[in-house]
């Protein structure tokens, strides 16, 4: 699993510019992380569903019972 993160992310962002700086980097990295991997990004042990999806999907159907 994590083998395919990093590839992920060695596609989808380290290799996509030149890094100035290590805080660039890092501050890439966390919004990478953060903004798009962990929220939008569908992930197939969710039903191919975005986390945020998921969720939501999964609180509503609790509501319902």
């Amino acid at each position: 699993m994590m083998e395919s993160f990093w590839g992920t992310m060695q596609l989808e962002l380290l290799d996509s510019k030149a890094w100035q700086t290590r805080d660039e980097l890092a501050n890439a990295m966390f919004e990478w992380i953060e903004c798009w991997y962990n929220t939008k990004r569908r992930h197939s042990g969710v039903g191919m569903h975005s986390p945020a999806t998921f969720e939501a999907l999964h609180t509503r159907s609790d509501q319902d019972h």
